[in-house]
């Protein structure tokens, strides 16, 4: 397999709806650098959301350069085309120098039986014991276990394996960071389905450096893990373990490592994750997606003024349109509509109340997470608003980006990394 562009052993995923936060969102990573973390910068958008707020992945590019430059980052940085496919990818092939290819659509499609006969047969270590550095106790896995779980994502390694040979092709080997994602299904991968991947991506060719799996439990937009934290952690380290195995056994990329998509803000799972780490030496890739976008909001409410009116209107809107919004996100969000407060209360909050309920911090009483969730969500209300909302972050700049640097160094650098 080719070598592709290293990504560092710590990456985080940082959002930027607007394109606006990225030297707000490198600051953060120059502090944590002087802590001595080197973290690698992933500026990551959606063709989803490059649609909603008619923009093109060239204006990412161009803000995040800008923010390197602004501030004389010398280290790696990437632009993510985020869940990509084949009918999407086309916008992103220029600018973009990573690409999370998405085939969670394509878990379970059925696969022909000479297909999963020929891969097992390829691959007979698969069945029976198997042995696992790290994992105290061997897998025992039967042949129609291995057939069953190929079964169910063949389909998907080889559509995977289609999307990387087209990026491919307009990038040249090497030129590009490939994450695989299977995190946007019903149902968690088990390590051992997790291995079966791992060697069907080998067997596709595809040089994969990050890979999102499901994990356990429920990863909502906007707020924390909701699950046994201690099956989580198991199931973490056991794919570290399994990662490793097959870096070793199938020459995937040394680099390979996790890749959590976190929906933002899975706070109570950092610690274990930390650990896992340090015990390991291994790597993280961490997705924030949408966190910065709230930060805006809530720079928004705190400047006072105008700015709060705006962020009032913009829930406002949200709140007539919850269905609509929600949607899209109905398998990543749990709102309940009784703790949404009435539009008509929120237009008498102070700034200080609006900024309680929006910004993440469970322990303050005034945390809503289900107004917190609406609003993430919501962005689309802001991007009709166009100009105006635009103009009303340029006018707040300073409160804006020091709350988007202090969310990210302080609620998700250092409890990752430094603890």
């Amino acid at each position: 397999m080719s070598s592709p562009l290293r990504l560092g052993r710590f990456s985080i995923g940082i959002g930027d709806r607007f394109a606006h936060q990225a030297q707000a969102q490198l600051q953060a990573l120059v502090e944590i650098g002087r802590l001595g973390f080197a973290v690698t910068p992933v500026w990551n958008k959606s063709n989803r959301e490059h649609t909603i707020i008619g923009s093109e992945p060239a204006s990412t590019r161009a803000a995040a350069d800008a923010a390197v430059a602004a501030l004389g980052w010398n280290g790696g940085y990437f632009l993510d085309a985020d869940h990509i496919r084949l009918e999407t990818v086309g916008r992103f092939l220029t600018p973009c120098d990573f690409f999370t290819i998405d085939v969670a659509d394509s878990i379970g499609q059925a696969s022909a039986p000479e297909a999963v006969e020929a891969f097992v047969a390829r691959y007979p270590e698969l069945v029976g014991e198997v042995r696992i550095p790290g994992i105290p106790e061997p897998f025992q896995i039967s042949r129609a276990q291995i057939e069953a779980v190929s079964a169910k994502y063949l389909a998907a390694t080889a559509e995977a394996g289609r999307i990387y040979r087209h990026i491919l092709a307009s990038k040249g080997a090497g030129m590009f960071v490939t994450e695989v994602s299977m995190d946007e299904t019903d149902l968690p991968q088990t390590p051992p389905e997790l291995l079966v991947i791992l060697v069907a991506l080998a067997d596709e060719g595809v040089p994969v450096q990050t890979i999102a799996p499901k994990f356990t439990g429920r990863f909502n937009k906007g707020v924390d893990y909701v699950g046994d934290i201690a099956q989580f952690e198991r199931e973490f380290n056991d794919d570290l373990a399994v990662i490793d195995h097959a870096i070793a056994r199938y020459g995937l990329p040394s680099d390979l490592k996790l890749s959590v998509h976190s929906g933002s803000d899975k706070f109570s799972i950092y610690g274990p994750i930390r650990l896992a780490l340090q015990r390991t030496g291994a790597g993280v890739h961490l997705k924030t997606a949408g966190t910065t976008w709230l930060e805006e909001v809530i720079g928004l409410a705190e400047a006072g003024g105008d700015g709060l009116e705006l962020a009032k209107e913009i829930y406002r809107d949200a709140l007539a349109q919850r269905e609509a919004l929600c949607a899209p996100y109905a398998a990543v969000i749990d709102i309940d509509p009784n703790r949404l407060p009435a539009a008509l209360e929120v237009d008498g909050w102070t700034s200080a109340r609006f900024v309680a309920a929006l910004r993440h911090v469970p322990s303050d009483p005034g945390f809503n997470p289900s107004f917190r969730q609406l609003i993430h969500v919501g962005f689309k209300v802001a991007a009709k608003m166009g100009p105006r909302y635009l103009s009303s972050l340029e006018r707040h700049r300073e409160v804006v980006s020091r709350n988007v640097t202090a969310n990210l160094l302080e609620r998700h650098l250092k409890p990752l990394l430094v603890g």
